[in-house]
């Protein structure tokens, strides 16, 4: 056991080394004037103090169970030896219990945890029924987002003529966001009758969804020359503004062809600055997939890799039921399900991916 302890101190002494020297350069003058820098290093100091502060918290345990064996070793009075030894049993204890904290939080941690994301859902199999699906998860994700006080912007919507969504681009603000919604990319697939089957039989659609981390100008940069902006009369609701004013912005990357469309402000300027928005959440997206695949070559995918093709989660209607494959765990509350509780299927994704990474660690 002290061994061990003695291992995690050194590998959580080195984060606690540079949360205390990011935690000196922040007040520094020259960093504070850096804007860009100044929020890269306090962006890096939040992703350490947990662990800084784990590390404290196993020294002084650690400091305290050392000072207790010497004090039993010492102790000539039989009472005082009793109590010395129970209190050596229960600090063994807290720090067997801090040294796996102390794992878990050495694990790769993913820095665009706290970031907000971008949601994409888009129609897939099924035609109008895959529309009218995407309005259902398009729901689903806003009460999600409602019931954890996070913020949601509509960025860009293609609607059907039934009430439908062919696709639709929208942003949900909030710390945590990413961490929770990630696991939520890839193909998920219902099964009902659509209302417009005049013999009951269940249809199978899906819809994708793609979750992507916002991220800053300091983690993507992209070259002016490298887009082409067009514009164009924006479609759908707004009034005699959206026919005469092209307020529409649609972006291309060249290099890459990724195009992202706004329409949702009545700006031109807002929604060029929320296609770029998109635009550099597109690009770290296929640059982070790019080393990942490398990276993946070396070892065996894990649970939650976001990965588009992966069949995720069917919702059966007839059975009441919603089942993640991913994890093989199920719900029997359709409706408790679509009216935003998914925390079940995320927390089992969380506890999946935690316990493959300390298998791999």
């Amino acid at each position: 056991m002290e061994k061990l302890a003695t291992d995690i101190l050194e590998k959580t002494g080195k984060a606690k080394a540079r949360f205390d020297e990011l935690t000196s350069l922040i007040l520094q003058p020259q960093i504070i004037s850096d804007n860009k820098e100044y929020k890269k290093l306090c962006k890096e100091r939040a992703n350490l103090e947990e662990l800084a502060l784990a590390h404290d918290k196993l020294q002084t345990l650690v400091n305290d169970y050392e000072g207790c064996q010497k004090d039993y070793e010492n102790e000539t009075d039989n009472e005082m030896r009793n109590m010395f030894y129970d209190e050596i049993g229960s600090l063994k204890v807290k720090i067997e219990e801090q040294v796996e904290e102390c794992k878990i939080l050495l694990l790769p941690k993913d820095e665009n945890d706290d970031n907000n994301v971008i949601i994409e859902i888009r129609s897939a199999a099924g035609g109008e029924e895959s529309a009218l699906f995407c309005s259902v998860l398009t729901r689903m994700y806003t009460y999600y987002a409602d019931k954890n006080h996070w913020k949601t912007e509509i960025m860009d919507i293609s609607e059907t003529e039934l009430g439908g969504i062919k696709e639709i681009t929208f942003m949900v603000k909030g710390k945590g966001a990413y961490r929770k919604l990630k696991y939520e990319s890839g193909v998920h697939r219902v099964q009902r009758v659509p209302e417009t089957e005049s013999q009951g039989r269940i249809h199978t659609s899906t819809s994708t969804v793609a979750v992507l981390p916002e991220v800053e100008d300091v983690d993507v940069e992209i070259n002016e020359s490298d887009l082409r902006i067009d514009t164009y009369r924006a479609s759908g609701a707004g009034g005699q503004h959206v026919n005469k004013t092209e307020s529409a912005i649609r972006l291309t990357h060249i290099p890459t062809g990724i195009v992202v469309a706004c329409q949702d402000e009545r700006s031109q300027i807002k929604n060029r600055e929320r296609a770029m928005s998109i635009m550099r959440a597109k690009l770290y997206d296929l640059y982070k997939t790019q080393r990942d695949n490398e990276y993946k070559q070396t070892r065996k995918d894990q649970v939650g890799t976001g990965d588009r093709s992966e069949r995720v989660r069917t919702y059966n209607y007839p059975q009441g039921r919603v089942t993640d494959h991913r994890v093989n765990v199920s719900s029997y509350n359709i409706e408790d399900v679509l009216n935003g509780n998914i925390d079940l299927f995320i927390e089992a994704l969380e506890l999946k991916d935690r316990a493959d990474k300390l298998a791999n660690a």
